[in-house]
């Protein structure tokens, strides 16, 4: 691969979900993480889709028992 076409490939963006359209995230000299959303924004994205296998099998949480009703 030549360089020109390395450079190409670096400057090209990841696919994203369409609901994190805009989503950058960078880390600076003093390695604190930058991005341009709120944690917090992210944080309920993954929530709403990602199903976490730890507490898969816990009664506890509202969102196994809201699942468990829809079967």
């Amino acid at each position: 691969m030549s360089k020109q076409s390395k450079r190409i490939k670096e400057k090209q963006k990841p696919r994203v979900h369409p609901e994190l359209e805009g989503f950058d995230i960078t880390i600076n000299s003093f390695g604190e993480i930058n991005s341009t959303y709120d944690i917090d924004k992210i944080n309920e994205f993954l929530n709403r889709k990602v199903k976490d296998k730890k507490l898969k099998d816990r009664d506890d949480l509202s969102f196994n028992q809201m699942k468990d009703e829809e079967e």
